[in-house]
């Protein structure tokens, strides 16, 4: 019986044939923690006794969550991992001016490549998945101990695999087939497995919106998302990578744990009501929703198309007077070819506000918090009760498109309106 995708990264890291359900020891090609996540780490690696990380450039650390840093707590919190990013001398330590959205800045920098293992204090280090690595998220302890060993443990998940048939229609793009996909199966219906993105649909998106589908099938509750790498794949790390990297592709008698097919075409834009991701809805099935706040950007769609899509949308045009629009490029990369563009501009003169690249409203942290009452409709990853502000508020979840023709309507509606 041949092996998938993730079980043949897992087995070469661990030199040996893996099966699901196995526990095995593997080495890790990356370890990464954000302002969040590296104190309580840091503090375990200090407790384990051990002077050194296992390799200063293989430690990523990233101030995102609260950076510029929005009160004393923050910045103690970034402090404690700047000290220890200089103290240890690691090579890839992201701060304020040269940071960026940890899960947009490691493939922007090259820092993670097909074949790669990488664990990460965040739990949607699965990003990764896109270009063909296995990354997950991992918590603190974990990290601590693979930032002094070079090694961790974990159990070969079991592997779902989506097939997208069609074309997609206007408008739909990566986070519309991920949230149809999370509606079709539930929070919980990948719990523990890795997922297996394919077909003509998915051999049709750029990489911005593989990047977005990996990035949300912990939604799911996967342990993974991966894509095989293909010539789009190689064009996007080709100017990135600065070491070399394997290829992994599934055998073709995999016997995976189920297949689910899906035809693209008939998908539309998506809309995910509160206060889970699979709360999903048709466009055309979403009724009047006045909203007070909408948020472009984080992990999950703060890539460059994401804002060219949306200033298309806005260029022209007005955010309603009852709105507040902001606009958060997830690097600054990013931020600086969005300036170049002319995107900047266009936000700025439709009324939105242009943030310095950073989580933010994402996880309820600064930059857009909800009062009791508001509705978000979001480029974001999560619409928990509570996750964009107080525990009354609302989040609804949709692309880029969907959310700037929603700051121009006032309420929840697409770009064919406006």
């Amino acid at each position: 019986m041949g092996m998938t995708l993730a079980e043949k990264i897992l087995a070469a890291h661990a030199g040996l044939k893996v099966f699901p359900g196995q526990l095995i020891r593997v080495p890790v090609d990356l370890v990464l923690a954000n302002d969040i996540t590296a104190p309580i780490a840091i503090r375990e690696f200090e407790r384990i006794g051990v002077r050194k990380v296992f390799d200063r450039s293989r430690v990523v650390l990233v101030a995102d969550h609260f950076a510029p840093n929005k009160d004393i707590q923050s910045a103690e919190q970034c402090k404690v991992m700047r000290d220890f990013a200089r103290a240890q001398q690691l090579t890839h330590y992201y701060d304020v001016g040269i940071m960026g959205i940890e899960h947009v800045l490691l493939p922007e920098q090259g820092l993670v490549l097909p074949g790669d293992l990488v664990i990460g204090a965040d739990s949607h280090t699965c990003t990764y998945g896109a270009l063909g690595a296995f990354a997950t998220g991992m918590g603190s302890t974990d990290i601590a101990a693979a930032m002094a060993s070079g090694q961790t443990w974990l159990k070969v998940p079991q592997t779902i695999k989506f097939i997208y048939h069609g074309q997609l229609l206007s408008w739909v793009g990566g986070k519309d087939l991920i949230l149809h996909a999370i509606g079709h199966i539930g929070v919980d219906g990948a719990l523990y497995a890795a997922v297996e993105f394919s077909g003509e649909a998915v051999d049709a998106l750029s990489m911005a919106g593989r990047f977005t589908m990996a990035n949300m099938a912990i939604e799911a509750g996967a342990k993974a998302g991966l894509f095989h790498v293909d010539e789009k794949t190689r064009a996007y790390i080709q100017p990135r990578a600065r070491r070399e990297y394997t290829v992994y592709e599934s055998d073709s008698d995999v016997a995976y744990a189920r297949v689910i097919e899906m035809d693209a075409s008939q998908i539309e834009p998506q809309v995910a009501f509160p206060h889970l991701p699979e709360n999903t809805r048709p466009l055309s099935q979403v009724n009047h929703v006045p909203i007070d706040q909408v948020v472009i950007g984080s992990c999950t769609n703060g890539w460059l198309e994401d804002l060219q899509v949306a200033a298309r949308v806005l260029a022209g045009r007005q955010v309603h007077r009852d709105v507040r629009c902001i606009v958060i490029p997830a690097t600054q990369t990013i931020y600086l070819e969005a300036v170049r563009q002319g995107l900047v501009e266009t936000f700025v003169e439709a009324g939105a506000v242009v943030s310095t690249p950073t989580c933010g409203p994402c996880l309820g942290g600064y930059m857009g918090v909800l009062a009791a009452g508001e509705r978000a409709i979001a480029t974001t990853n999560r619409n928990f009760r509570g996750r964009m502000g107080h525990p009354e508020s609302e989040v609804y979840l949709a692309g880029p498109a969907v959310a700037a023709a929603s700051a121009v309507l006032g309420r929840i509606g697409g770009p064919q309106e406006v």
